[in-house]
């Protein structure tokens, strides 16, 4: 297996999501995903991208100068050299993210890698493909994020936090999907279910708007 990663794009931006948002951040895009949810927002990764080696893409990333990076898709697991890819930016003492739907085996990561795990809900209709024994792999560093396009995907994402006891094992967050779902009323929902979560907005479609690309 050659040291090569098949990428969508390389770009610098600030973090949208997760509990880094807001901080400088490059994005590692890599091609494919095996799910297709109804919400996604990056089917232009599907296909396409551009086979660079390893070095390339850490080459890449630093000449950014920034210190938090994260690899992101698609899905960037379903490409096998990419837990290789974080080891080499975790060396260069980057902060590393990854976003995964969880569909992939995460137990392969370096220890270091900060996990953002898209637990899927049932409105993605994905649901089947998320690997729950993942869940056991998480830290107290990573996050699970819930979409949430409907009522019924938070009362299930609610449902699974107390069945898989995710509440004290790393930090939550449930997403409005863009176009599905009010933040306002999801804040309700939250406020009603007097569940610790986090309301996670993407920012970076509030700055530049839900259909730019490399932002």
């Amino acid at each position: 297996m050659s040291d090569t990663l098949i990428i969508n794009e390389i770009y610098g931006s600030v973090q949208g999501e997760s509990t880094h948002a807001g901080w400088p951040c490059v994005f590692v895009r890599t091609t494919g995903c095996p799910l297709r949810c109804r919400w996604c927002d990056t089917s232009y990764a599907f296909k396409g991208g551009s086979e660079l080696t390893l070095d390339d893409i850490v080459a890449k990333v630093m000449s950014f100068g920034v210190r938090m990076v994260e690899v992101t898709g698609g899905e960037p697991l379903a490409q096998p050299n990419t837990p290789k890819l974080i080891q080499k930016l975790i060396d260069k003492n980057l902060k590393v993210l990854i976003e995964t739907s969880g569909s992939e085996d995460i137990s392969l990561l370096p220890v270091k890698t900060n996990i953002i795990m898209d637990l899927k809900c049932p409105d993605s209709a994905m649901m089947q493909h998320n690997k729950y024994e993942n869940l056991k792999c998480l830290k107290s560093t990573d996050e699970v994020k819930f979409v949430i396009a409907s009522r019924n995907d938070f009362i299930w994402a609610c449902d699974a936090i107390k069945t898989y006891h995710l509440m004290d094992r790393c930090d939550l967050s449930f997403s409005p999907a863009w176009g599905h779902v009010h933040p306002k009323d999801l804040v309700q929902w939250i406020l009603d279910e007097r569940i610790t979560v986090r309301l996670n907005l993407q920012q970076h479609k509030y700055i530049w708007g839900p259909r730019a690309k490399s932002v």
